[in-house]
């Protein structure tokens, strides 16, 4: 727990650990969001009291995840290390980056909420931001 507590600091404030190339940052990257998904999933569905401070630390996990993500996908890291990454991203990699911009767009929507029913709407947004992105550029495992 106190990892990952360590680790959403780390990342909430742009920080990343430099990793042995771009396709273990991004996979680093990805399991900060699929972390903020899951406790913003908590929120949104109300299990979990709404506080605009998590929101905001939810928020930056995937506003630092828009900034950084684009630069990470250089012509050499297309295969390897069990990566998902489909070609169509080297083929329309002004849509990939547009992708990220929207989802960054989003983040700073779900950081302005006030409440659950706030909350629950922009994360409805940015979640359907991030399926159309990984339903293009992301290949699907199993």
């Amino acid at each position: 727990m106190r990892r990952f507590a360590a680790a959403a600091v780390l990342v909430a404030f742009g920080a990343t650990v430099a990793f042995a190339g771009p396709i273990e940052d991004r996979q680093a990257i990805m399991k900060g969001v699929a972390a903020a998904t899951k406790t913003a999933t908590g929120i949104a569905k109300g299990e979990t009291p709404f506080d605009a401070a998590k929101a905001k630390e939810i928020a930056a996990v995937y506003e630092n995840a828009a900034a950084k993500m684009p630069t990470l996908f250089p012509d050499d890291s297309k295969t390897g290390n069990d990566t998902t990454a489909a070609p169509k991203i080297w083929e329309d990699k002004a849509g990939f980056a547009a992708e990220f911009a929207k989802l960054g767009t989003d983040a700073k929507a779900l950081a302005a909420t006030t409440d659950t029913a706030s909350f629950a709407a922009a994360f409805k947004t940015l979640t359907g931001e991030c399926g159309t992105c990984h339903g293009t550029y992301r290949i699907k495992k199993g």
